[in-house]
């Protein structure tokens, strides 16, 4: 269940979506929060320089393995304006960190990209549960899904 204050976390998230598309990349954005609701770490897509593993989840990740013990790892969340793609789950899991919560899903997206004539990705579309055992997941949250949608639809009207 998404609570008032997750929400206030995946609104960071747009934001940073919002700088991610303001400085011509994909409207991703991401965030880690401590236990104590700190937040320790955000970013937003990096993939228009040309590597497409440059998403904000994996670098969380990347950043949570250098920077916090295995059981911070385990008790922070993860907030994203959209759901985890396969290689930033796994990572994630590899990682060991813990709630995932995201404001739309990769199914949201897949249908928005269809309706914008936009061609898949080369991944597979799954779930977060399809990659992480047990994982620990909320989303989409209905109330950001329709500004994520606008976000992408000025992507591709560019």
């Amino acid at each position: 269940m998404i609570s008032e204050k997750d929400l206030e976390y995946l609104e960071r998230c747009v934001a940073l979506a919002e700088t991610a598309l303001n400085e011509g990349d994909e409207p991703f954005g991401s965030i880690l929060v401590s236990k104590e609701g700190e937040i320790l770490f955000e970013d937003y897509n990096h993939v228009s320089g040309g590597d497409s593993t440059q998403h904000p989840e994996f670098a969380i990740a990347r950043w949570a393995a250098e920077n916090l013990s295995p059981e911070d790892r385990a008790q922070a969340t993860v907030y994203t304006s959209g759901e985890h793609c396969p290689m930033c789950s796994a990572a994630h899991a590899w990682v060991g960190l813990g709630r995932i919560v995201y404001a739309s899903s990769s199914v949201q997206l897949q249908a928005w990209q269809k309706e914008l004539g936009v061609e898949p990705s080369p991944v597979k579309n799954l779930a977060i549960e399809d990659v992480i055992l047990d994982a620990n997941v909320d989303g989409p949250a209905p109330e950001l899904a329709e500004r994520v949608k606008q976000l992408h639809v000025k992507l591709h009207q560019k």
